[in-house]
This record gives structure tokens, sequence and C-alpha cells, in this order.
């Protein structure tokens, strides 16, 4: 029997895919959605429900036990609740405001490389190092360990308030109800599909596979290669994102026809590649969840808004505070969402290390400047 415990178990297994064909089994999500204490009372008294739970876990399975007696009308009352909510929250927020503070980031520079572990990072170069030194470990305050937090916070301030802006952007359509009290892997449904959104790039690893399958050689090796013919000298033992970077603008600055031309040439391969997912986006789509940290795997249907500077891929990060450009491709994706078929969007996908062939609905939305 399909029932509380039933889609208790398929969430927090992250198998999404069944809640969408199933009125119950959204039903299930919604309510999970307005399980928050401010939430669930305003819902109680607005509906003139008295429950018999005091805690909100308990309160939960009682409450989707009574809305589970009519769950046609259930859903729409708590289509109506949430909408009135969501309302509140889009009108608190001022995105004119908001954009201006994401303007005054110039540089997204993390720092550091620590993956998103900066905790890890710092103990492993500054702690447990093999001379341990009082006075070497001050010194680098000032040069290298507050870059580090600094380029962290910075950047994880701009990630988390861009995405703020970018869901207010879904939440302001009429086909998108949001999960006001958030709740794992669903961030909003459009047309009863429950979607985890995810912002992201066109991936540099897609891009190096996709250069290798057409026999193309990796984009560093090219350029230095071509700076090596065009005499243009470089730091050798720099990071390799130094050395693109440092090759690239020697090139930009020289300016001379060769110079433009191998730009342009590997510009035109990555735009070629583009054009490719841009047709086929569940090719892209299954890489992604593929390809997907294995700390943090989710088979969950997930809807992906892909950013790409075309110019410079590598400003791509701007794009998320874009608004004149974010706003127009949202709104019209979610204007012809309802054309969309269950097929159109269901991907089969594997894992590396997990034997099971996991399934999810999904879909791309893609930002190209």
């Amino acid at each position: 029997m399909k029932d509380f415990n039933y889609w208790d178990k398929l969430h927090k297994n992250e198998e999404l895919e069944e809640f969408s064909n199933d009125s119950i089994g959204l039903l299930w999500l919604k309510t999970k959605s307005i399980s928050r204490k401010e939430l669930i009372a305003e819902f109680l008294k607005i509906n003139n429900i008295t429950l018999k739970e005091t805690t909100l876990a308990k309160q939960f399975v009682e409450l989707f036990g009574i809305l589970s007696t009519d769950v046609i009308n259930s859903n729409q009352i708590l289509d109506n609740f949430i909408k009135s909510e969501n309302t509140k929250q889009v009108g608190a927020l001022n995105t004119a405001q908001l954009v201006s503070e994401l303007y005054k980031l110039k540089n997204f520079d993390w720092g550091g490389d620590y993956q998103n572990s900066l905790d890890k990072y710092l103990v492993s170069r500054y702690v447990k190092v093999q001379n341990p030194s009082y006075e070497n470990l001050l010194s680098k305050f000032e040069t290298e360990i507050s870059l580090a937090v600094q380029g962290y916070v910075l950047n994880s301030w701009y990630n988390h308030w861009s995405s703020i802006l970018i869901e207010h952007i879904f939440k302001s359509h009429t086909e998108v109800l949001p999960t006001v009290g958030q709740i794992k892997s669903v961030d909003f449904f459009i047309n009863d599909v429950p979607f985890d959104l995810k912002v992201t790039y066109l991936p540099a690893e897609y891009i190096k596979t996709k250069r290798k399958e057409k026999g193309l050689p990796v984009e560093l090796t090219y350029l230095k290669k071509k700076a090596t013919e065009a005499k243009i000298l470089f730091d050798k033992s720099a990071k390799p994102a130094d050395i693109f970077y440092e090759i690239v603008e020697k090139m930009r600055d020289r300016n001379d026809d060769f110079c433009l031309d191998v730009l342009k040439n590997l510009k035109d391969e990555k735009l070629e590649i583009l054009q490719e997912v841009q047709d086929d986006p569940k090719m892209l789509a299954t890489w992604l969840y593929e390809n997907q940290g294995e700390m943090r795997f989710g088979s969950e249907n997930r809807l992906f808004l892909v950013l790409v500077d075309t110019d410079d891929f590598t400003n791509s990060w701007k794009l998320k505070r874009n608004i004149d450009l974010l706003k127009p491709t949202i709104l019209t994706y979610l204007d012809n969402f309802k054309t969309k078929k269950t097929d159109d969007l269901k991907i089969e996908f594997e894992f590396k290390g997990k034997t099971k062939t996991f399934s999810a609905l999904t879909d791309i939305i893609f930002v190209v400047k």
C-alpha cells in the first residue's frame, strides 16, 4: 500500500520520478513543504483543521492522513495556500537592490584549490606540515590564509544570493509551485513535476571529453604549441589555469592574424560542442548525472540552468546576475513547459560504484550570451 511510509522511503532514497505520476505522492511532497512551525500553524488555522499531535514530525504524518481522505481537493487547498505564501516571499525580495549588490563582485576567485572544503584545505596546507613553525604560520595570514578565506566567503556569498535571485524568477511564474518550506531534493514543481534546480556552466571536463572524441588536442596543449610557434614566452612552471590565462591574454594583446586565428579556432570548437548539446540536451544532462561528485550523489529530478558566455567561457559566472538575460530565457521556457511530455524529460543513467540503473526526469535551460 502506498501509505505515508512508502512515500517517505522514496523521498529519502531520492527516487522522485514516481511522485510526478501520482496525486497522493504529490500530496505527500506538498504537505512536507508546509511542515514548518509557522507554516503548518497558519495552514491549520485557515482550513479549520485541529491536530492531536504537537511535534512537527508527527503533525506531518497526521495531517497527511487527514488530507489523503480527499486527495484532489486537498491538493488544490495546498496549492492555494502555497501560492499565497509564495506571493508574500516573492514580494519581500528587492531584486533591483540584490542585483546591484551582486554586480559589486568584480572577480570570481576561490583563493585556493580546495574543492568546496575550506577546512580540509587549510588543515592540509597550513596545519599538518612537515616543519611546524609558529612564526611562519603567522606570516601566512597576511598573504595566503586571509585571501583563501576571503575568496571562499565572497564566492559563497555570490553563489547563494545569485541562486536566490534565479529561484525568484522561477517562483514568479504562474506554472511554478515552490516548496515554501524548503525540502530536500525539491525546489519547486512545474506543472506538478518536482524539480531540484541546479545552476551550472558548460563543464570544462565535458568539453575536454568531447574534444578527445573529435580527435582534437587538449586546449592547453594546443595553446602551448601555438604560443611557441608565435614566439610567445610563458611561465612553464605555473599552474595550468595560469598558463592558459597568460597565453590567451598575450595573444589578445598581440592581436595579429595568427593569434586571432588561434583564439577563433578554440572558440569555434567550443561553440560547436555547445550547439550539439543545445540540439540534444539529454546528452549533457546524462553526463552531468553520471559525473556528479560522489559525496553529493543524487538521482532526483533536476532542472539544469546552464550559463554560457560565448565570448569568454571563463566569465560565465557573471551571467548569474544578468537578470536582463536570465528572466526572458527562464520565463519563455516555463511558458512552453506544458508542451513537454514525460518521455521528453526521462533519462536513464549509471554511476560508478553503484550497480543499479537510475532514472530521472530532467531538462536543461541554456542561458547563452
